[in-house]
């Protein structure tokens, strides 16, 4: 009950996966600043400091907080007003031989800002798999409707026919674009490593006794251990909040990616040519019920403006990082962060879970076309005319009248258009006659669409996906049912 009377973020509670909400919990956090003291320890050890066997193996035995260490946690944070040496004296409790070493020359940003660079670099994985799914399936989309006429739209006006596959390649291609943001954003990743107070390394040199090449050794060491291939070369008491920026640039990005495939499939879905999944016993209003609103697409759409809008938190506070660190970062980071994250990934699954279930009427694309595509195939039937002797001008003032006449049939009057039975209708139009059937085929008005998903798939969305964790992610990566 008490979990009812407490506000909860929706974002965790209601939308993100199991892993990702995971990765930003206290239970990761901590366990996680365990594991980087235990590093420090070990290298420090390793490099000739008095550190005991007993101490190492206490706290590789302790590295999971049980809810009592949780709660003495919360006493000495309350007590001391700072959370890391409330969790330095809670460590210590559960690994007494080690109580003495744990943090060693360490600042707090030694355990903070490392373990938000290891759940920045996870995170983006898990992204970079997300994505990779998505695309397989939107390809999969792309391949089975890559021949289906459908009417184009320019302004949200008709406009010249694409193919519903073709649609479909541009959401692809911008999810190319953003999985290659985020993997170049991932492997760009470097750990603060150890760098002391103020980034110069002072208190480790202190304990090496003015040796630089172990203080050097060290931070390798401790980097290595903590999976990473290199430290950033210089810091202050931070990692350069700038990491932020380029981090939640590619999430923005991919924010703006989304919501505009989400805006298309509500569009989509007003024409009823395209719908989101619906389920037998989902109720789309609860007063109107017949109504199947896009909501799926509705919700991407909104958190994709919630994701767009932390890039600029990440902007503001790197701005304002006064010499080697300013505590005014905190605070919006511990929100920031963990919310860009689990938004893409609710945006990522809610995406996925509409691709699965995506349903295509091409009785109503039919229908769309044929009201449409009469005042299309004027040129063609001028161009015919003219093949077979006939004046082009001619010809030109003749369908205009035609097509003015059976305008005002649909916009005055609201029948269907009938310009095509005008044509049949007058003798001038005789040479021709035997040709409209093949004249006013769709499949001669969407150029080579079909051809440029093919070509598309073939040689930018395979090779793209052609990577062995993206495979092993697609080959694993089930269907997305949401909760809500």
């Amino acid at each position: 009950m008490e979990s009812f009377e407490t506000y909860q973020t929706p974002l965790s509670s209601r939308y993100a996966s199991k892993a990702m909400a995971y990765l930003f919990s206290p239970a990761h956090r901590f366990h996680t600043w365990r594991e980087l003291w235990l590093s420090l320890a070990i290298a420090e050890k390793q490099l000739g400091l008095p550190i005991s066997d007993e101490a190492i193996e206490q706290m590789k035995a302790n590295l999971d907080l049980t809810p009592e260490q949780f709660d003495t946690a919360a006493k000495e944070e309350k007590k001391r007003r700072h959370d890391v040496m409330a969790h330095v004296h809670t460590f210590g409790q559960v690994a007494p031989a080690a109580a003495g070493i744990i943090h060693l020359g360490a600042t707090s940003c030694y355990v903070t800002d490392n373990a938000d660079l290891i759940f920045i670099r996870t995170a983006l994985t898990y992204l970079m798999r997300s994505l990779a799914v998505l695309i397989s399936r939107l390809s999969a989309f792309a391949a089975q409707y890559r021949a289906l006429p459908t009417l184009g739209f320019t302004h949200f006006q008709p406009a010249q026919l694409t193919t519903v596959g073709k649609r479909a390649t541009l959401w692809i291609q911008e999810l190319l674009w953003d999985l290659r943001n985020i993997k170049r954003s991932r492997d760009d990743i470097g750990f603060r490593g150890v760098k002391g107070t103020t980034g110069t390394q002072a208190s480790f040199l202190a304990l090496f006794d003015g040796d630089h090449d172990k203080v050097e050794e060290l931070d390798t060491l401790v980097t290595k251990l903590s999976g990473f291939e290199y430290a950033y070369p210089v810091t202050s008491q931070t990692y350069s909040r700038k990491i932020d920026i380029d981090v939640l640039s590619p999430l923005a990005s991919l924010g703006a990616t989304a919501h505009k495939i989400a805006t298309d499939l509500r569009l989509l879905a007003n024409l009823k040519e395209v719908e989101e999944p619906f389920e037998s016993t989902q109720i789309g209003s609860s007063a109107m019920a017949y109504k199947r609103n896009p909501m799926r697409s509705e919700r991407v759409c909104s958190l994709a403006r919630h994701l767009m809008t932390l890039h600029q938190n990440a902007l503001m506070t790197s701005s304002v990082q006064w010499f080697e660190r300013t505590l005014d970062d905190s605070a919006n980071r511990r929100i920031t962060l963990p919310e860009a994250f689990l938004t893409a990934d609710i945006v990522l699954s809610t995406l996925q879970n509409v691709s699965e279930g995506l349903v295509v009427y091409p009785k109503v694309i039919e229908r769309r076309i044929s009201q449409e595509l009469p005042f299309m195939a004027t040129e063609n039937i001028i161009m015919a005319m003219v093949k077979q002797g006939g004046d082009r001008q001619e010809a030109h003032e003749k369908i205009r009248v035609l097509s003015h006449e059976a305008a005002y049939q649909v916009k005055q009057l609201g029948l269907e258009n009938d310009l095509i039975e005008r044509v049949r209708n007058d003798a001038y139009f005789d040479p021709i006659k035997g040709q409209l059937e093949e004249l006013l085929d769709p499949q001669s008005f969407v150029g080579r669409a079909p051809e440029q998903v093919d070509k598309f798939l073939r040689e930018w969305v395979s090779p793209a996906l052609d990577d062995g964790e993206l495979k092993e992610a697609i080959e694993k990566g089930g269907k997305i049912e949401l909760h809500v």
